[in-house]
């Protein structure tokens, strides 16, 4: 059976998804994951208010490409008539559909009363998904966690009233807003969620999907539909490839080749510049090249050059210098 999100949007039979990362999933990093197989993705999320106030940052990131699709573009919010006139805003840029973020634990979005604080007041969060989804024609999402903290796991309560108000699927990162990003998530009430008659919409899950083997085990032991990679694919797109030929074949794939690793950060890069212009893409592409390179022995002088160059052509040398000299080795 195809998971579907709404009518139109057919998935697949177990979709991997590319979770919304602030400051990750902007439209260079999509296009390394989109080449590596992911069959959906996400915006970073945007700020409803900065949408409203026409902010550059927020309006750049409703920047979406035609070989993204299908393709979600995530908003957060406090004030419910911001999230509605936002979601107009949305609508206008031509996504697949709207994912609200009820799940960001983070200081300064929750302290707003966004992301996952809505954990702790339902009613409000159940009234700011009807008027998104009352202001447009898109199929609408949510991205939420287990609940506020251990004593208030209300993801049940959240997974039914939001159905019942017109949702087309849910995906669950399995932590609670107190744990963030600690400790082990707990797929178990994820499972529970999906069990129940009264559930028809497709249930994605989300949190600690790092390898072939947990994909695999928590597929057939959690029974959702489709699991949410975020942190693992950071400098390693190909983890959604090589999940996908575990599925299908039961074997594992080898992993990329040095030369793999080195000429995927370099569309990263030239992705990066072209969307964000010299400066800022070169900037941006730092947080990167520990990731693409990891395992890698004695790479610190590399990477120390690499973050400190300024210049497209030198950066691009430099990694051809890394191609060369470790393009023996495996990692």
């Amino acid at each position: 059976m195809a998971v579907k999100i709404g009518e139109h949007i057919d998935l697949g039979e177990f979709p991997l998804l590319l979770a919304p990362m602030e400051d990750v999933s902007d439209p260079p990093f999509r296009y390394v994951c989109k080449q590596n197989g992911v069959d959906m993705m996400y915006t970073e999320f945007i700020s409803s208010e900065g949408l409203i106030r026409d902010a550059a940052k927020s309006r750049q990131k409703l920047d979406i490409f035609e070989y993204e699709r299908p393709i979600g573009i995530q908003i957060f919010g406090s004030d419910i008539e911001h999230m509605r006139r936002s979601a107009e805003i949305c609508t206008l840029a031509n996504p697949d559909l709207i994912d609200i973020n009820y799940g960001c634990p983070v200081k300064n979005v929750v302290c707003k009363g966004a992301g996952s604080s809505l954990l702790q007041d339902i009613d409000k969060m159940v009234a700011m998904t009807k008027a998104v989804v009352e202001a447009t024609h898109l199929p609408v999402t949510v991205k939420t966690r287990l609940g506020w903290d251990d004593n208030t796991k209300n993801v049940y309560e959240v997974a039914e009233r939001l159905q019942d108000i017109g949702i087309k699927a849910l995906a669950i990162h399995g932590r609670t807003r107190a744990q963030m990003y600690k400790g082990q998530a707990d797929w178990r009430m994820i499972r529970d969620i999906k069990r129940n008659p009264r559930i028809k919409i497709p249930i994605f899950g989300n949190g600690d999907v790092d390898s072939v083997e947990k994909a695999a085990a928590w597929r057939q032991e959690f029974e959702v539909d489709g699991i949410m990679i975020g942190r693992a694919s950071i400098g390693y797109p190909w983890i959604f490839r090589e999940i996908k030929h575990f599925f299908e074949t039961g074997e594992r794939l080898e992993g990329p080749t040095i030369i793999e690793r080195v000429e995927v950060c370099k569309t990263h890069l030239t992705k990066s510049i072209e969307w964000k212009g010299d400066k800022t893409g070169i900037f941006e592409m730092r947080r990167h090249y520990a990731n693409y390179f990891k395992g890698i022995p004695n790479f610190k002088e590399y990477r120390m050059q690499l973050v400190g160059l300024q210049n497209q052509n030198e950066i691009l040398e430099v990694l051809e210098e890394i191609k060369d000299k470790f393009a023996e080795e495996v990692v």
